[in-house]
């Protein structure tokens, strides 16, 4: 669920005005970001099957180290001790731990039943909404124009960068994610791993952007 995990860090800026939005978005993709280094390790593995879900093309053999639910509560532990240490205020810190949880609910949501509980022999979760094309994009579009609507109304541009880096970044989130049931499948799990590698550009963005952002007044 990729805009939805953006969604998730741009709603959390309402609640910690004084954190960047880098990261909220580092912490909301947080375990797609520690994937690709496993996959790329041999620890996790991807396959790609054309048709495997309608909206994409992977399965997930096995990826308990990045997005088991024990583990994703292990890396929230992880992230907000690593923001602490930052000197990030507590508050803070636990949103940070929320967003890197969130990954794994939002996750269990779209993914087929591929998502453990634990390493090893574990149930594998997941509502499947990958599997239709139509109700992905309108649930998770749905969830993106929320969490832009509430990133909004707390922040306001400084400077026309602002305002124009906040909107590219937006609108590319939009076409990495809506174009992905009409994507060519990648040639190679490895291929995929140096490509899931790019979300630290839109880490990077994202605080950019927001460094000409401000919070709105309090009405």
């Amino acid at each position: 669920m990729f805009v939805g995990h953006t969604a998730m860090a741009l709603a959390a800026k309402a609640r910690t005005p004084q954190v960047s939005l880098g990261w909220l978005v580092a912490a909301a993709f947080a375990l797609d970001l520690l994937w690709p280094v496993f996959l790329l390790l041999g620890i996790e593995r991807v396959s790609i099957v054309p048709g495997a879900t309608a909206f994409n093309a992977l399965v997930f053999d096995s990826y308990p180290w990045s997005h088991s639910l024990l583990l994703a509560c292990a890396w929230a532990l992880c992230a907000a001790a690593v923001a602490r240490a930052l000197g990030m205020a507590i508050g803070g810190a636990g949103l940070i731990a929320a967003l890197v949880l969130s990954h794994w609910i939002l996750d269990w949501v779209s993914h087929v039943p591929d998502l453990p509980l634990w390493p090893g022999r574990s149930p594998l979760l997941g509502l499947a909404l990958w599997n239709s094309v139509f109700w992905s994009l309108l649930v998770e579009g749905a969830i993106y124009l929320v969490g832009i609507a509430i990133y909004l109304r707390s922040t306001r541009a400084v400077d026309r960068t602002g305002s124009i880096a906040f909107w590219t970044f937006i609108l590319v989130c939009a076409a990495m994610w809506a174009s992905s049931p009409w994507s060519p499948p990648p040639p190679s799990p490895q291929a995929l791993a140096w490509f899931a590698f790019g979300s630290w550009l839109l880490v990077a963005w994202a605080a950019w952007s927001d460094r000409h952002r401000e919070a709105r007044a309090a009405p």
